[in-house]
């Protein structure tokens, strides 16, 4: 089958992700691909959380014998009638009572159990006997035969995902073996001749391949058996004979990358050669170049090639099918109202899956955006759920209430510490600390500048913020600023010492350039990377330059912007930047030359409000514990001193 469509004709046509599925689906349908796979009957060691394709019904009864329930004596209910403490009623051993355990079977003539710590054992001139003190009703402590499981009961219905519980039940009931639907094939093909596998050393424009992995992960999950396939290079011939071959022995072949309009994406004419090209572009955001079609039978996707991108669409399109072909719904994921911290501003005909950190911030959950675009995986590794922007809404105000579909378990959003403000490398060495510390607490920082950290305190948006804002009038750190900032609105709290840093200019190995002081940065040859507007040092920057008389303009890069010290020196690093400010251990995370400029406080100001709250504390606890290793451990990342971390340098 073919495509008697130009497929270059269908890509960039805002399909809503609704029509977009329903059109891939309608084809499938025509295929009978929608429908369940084939069954196979597995042993019950192999079938945990395979799904049944039939009901399964019990083979016999468990019980399938009368059992006692207790240790003791089974007896004929009717001999004990009368049994009182002053007249006990006597049974021979042997012939109106017989010696049990637990589990075995009833004698024939008894129906009843009387514990053996109801019992005393007597001598009768005729044998031994067993003295009742109350008479016993029928069946007490006796499972009856089929009081588990009647033989043809149903046990298991079709369409069940098998746990470990229902395994002992099929088990129990006679059964060895299970009749379930066959897990999907999926093969995953990535593509792109800039990718190499995982461990290989790499030089400049290779990219680690690793979106087959995260894509396989996401499939199994959804009970896929995965092919991850050798990396094709950027040659249609190539790609399309591998494409062939994985649609001869996989249900589904997902193509990564290569779904996009440029020279060297051939996905969507390999689709319409092969087979149907359904759609080519669909109306979200990330995962805008999503192919769907089927070809010899089988299903076949392309997903684009940026990890964001690759892992939402994945799980949007292709893990419902999964599911499906398993007789399934896909899982639900749970949902949260929580307010947003800053406006976002969204594409106006895409829906938009923006990532947001959760943290219980006193009687409201907030939603803090993270930065970073489809290509930054970190931003899935750190967002605690997913807030969906509708088409055409434009995006959201700071503080709208927001419906957050979870990523992680509810109970993390009040075991979190919300920190918004300046980073520092040492929040991530702390967050690490804290969890190995208090297994369920986690520290969740946003790095948006201390300025931007000391208004989400004002709006109570944060337990704390990590500040190092520089009074220009009397050269003091933080507390001027707070105080103006926060006691100013009527917010009383604590700023607490944390570290004093070392900031200075970052270079290449060897400085090149030999740039040696801020004058340098007015130096025609000399490219700047700065921070964003509002971070402690664009403000220690700025403070600086208006002292010697240096003017901002004259510096080529100053309006470029970073929003993290790692990320200052990785611009250095790769080449895109000559130098910028940041502190000695971002230097040297990325084995990169450092000339030391300023010696500035980094403090923690925490509102009284959240102070004294239990889940503070035992943050508090580990930058004052000397014992706990952590002080030590930031001592030795360089450039940092911790003489004062954990002390109340001042309240406002």
């Amino acid at each position: 089958m073919s495509s008697a469509v130009d497929p270059h004709t269908l890509y960039l046509h805002d399909v809503p992700l609704s029509e977009a599925v329903a059109s891939w689906h309608a084809a499938l349908a025509a295929e009978a691909l929608l429908q369940p796979l084939s069954v196979e009957r597995v042993p019950l060691d192999q079938a945990l959380g395979r799904v049944t394709a039939e009901p399964v019904w019990a083979l016999i009864s468990a019980p399938h014998y009368s059992a006692a329930a207790m240790d003791g004596f089974a007896v004929l209910a009717e001999a004990t009638r009368g049994a009182t403490e002053t007249r006990p009623v006597q049974l021979k051993l042997g012939l109106q009572a017989f010696a049990l355990d637990t589990g075995d079977p009833l004698p024939p003539n008894t129906n009843a159990v009387i514990k053996i710590e109801d019992t005393q054992r007597v001598d009768l001139p005729e044998g031994p006997a067993i003295e009742i003190l109350a008479a016993t009703p029928p069946w007490r402590y006796v499972r009856p035969m089929g009081e588990d499981m009647v033989a043809t009961e149903l046990v298991l219905p079709a369409n069940h995902c098998i746990r470990p519980q229902d395994l002992g039940a099929v088990a129990g009931c006679g059964h060895t073996a299970v009749t379930v639907y066959r897990r999907p094939r999926v093969a995953i093909l990535p593509t792109g001749t800039e990718l190499v596998p995982l461990g290989t050393p790499l030089k400049a424009g290779e990219i680690l391949e690793y979106n087959s992995l995260v894509l396989g992960a996401l499939a199994q999950e959804a009970g896929a058996q995965v092919t991850r396939l050798p990396i094709e290079p950027d040659v249609r011939e190539s790609i399309r004979s591998a494409v062939l071959g994985a649609l001869a022995s996989h249900d589904l072949v997902v193509v990564n990358a290569g779904s996009s309009a440029g020279s060297e994406d051939f996905t969507a004419s390999i689709v319409a050669e092969l087979g149907t090209l359904c759609v080519h572009g669909i109306a979200i955001r990330p995962g805008h170049p999503v192919i769907l079609g089927v070809a010899h039978g089988k299903a076949i996707v392309g997903i684009p090639g940026y990890p964001v991108s690759a892992a939402l669409t994945f799980a949007l399109i292709v893990r419902p099918l999964l599911y499906r072909w398993q007789g399934q719904l896909p899982p639900e994921l749970p949902k949260i109202e929580a307010v947003l911290t800053r406006k976002v501003f969204s594409p106006l005909g895409e829906d938009e899956y923006l990532r947001v950190m959760l943290g219980r911030v006193g009687d409201r959950v907030v939603a803090t955006p993270l930065v970073g675009g489809a290509g930054v995986i970190m931003s899935l590794v750190k967002a605690d759920g997913i807030v969906t922007i509708p088409r055409f809404s434009e995006g959201y105000p700071a503080g709208e209430r927001v419906t957050v579909e979870l990523l992680r378990p509810s109970r993390t959003v009040d075991h979190t510490i919300v920190a918004i403000g300046s980073h520092d490398m040492t929040l991530d060495l702390l967050a690490d600390f804290l969890r190995r510390r208090n297994p369920l607490l986690r520290l969740a920082s946003s790095h948006v500048g201390s300025v931007s950290g000391l208004l989400a305190l004002q709006r109570d948006e944060a337990h704390l913020a990590g500040c190092h804002l520089l009074d220009e009038e009397t050269g003091e750190y933080n507390l001027g600023s707070v105080q103006r900032m926060l006691a100013a609105e009527g917010i009383q709290g604590q700023l607490l010492g944390f570290v004093e840093r070392t900031q200075g200019l970052v270079l290449p190995k060897g400085n090149p350039k030999g740039i040696e002081r801020l004058e340098d940065l007015l130096r025609e040859d000399v490219v700047f990377v700065n921070r964003q507007r509002g971070a402690g040092t664009r403000v220690l920057l700025d403070y600086e330059l208006q002292r010697r008389g240096l003017h901002p303009r004259q510096i080529q890069g100053y309006e470029r912007t970073e929003y993290t010290h790692l990320a200052v020196a990785a611009a250095v690093k790769s080449g895109a930047a000559d130098t910028g400010l940041a502190v000695l251990a971002a230097a040297r995370s990325l084995d990169l030359d450092f000339v030391p400029l300023f010696v500035e406080r980094y403090d923690l100001v925490v509102p009284d409000r959240h102070y004294d709250s239990p889940l503070l504390q035992p943050l508090l606890a580990l930058i004052r514990d000397p014992s706990s290793g952590f002080a030590a451990a930031v001592a030795a990342l360089g450039g940092y001193g911790v003489a004062r971390m954990g002390a109340v340098l001042g309240k406002f």
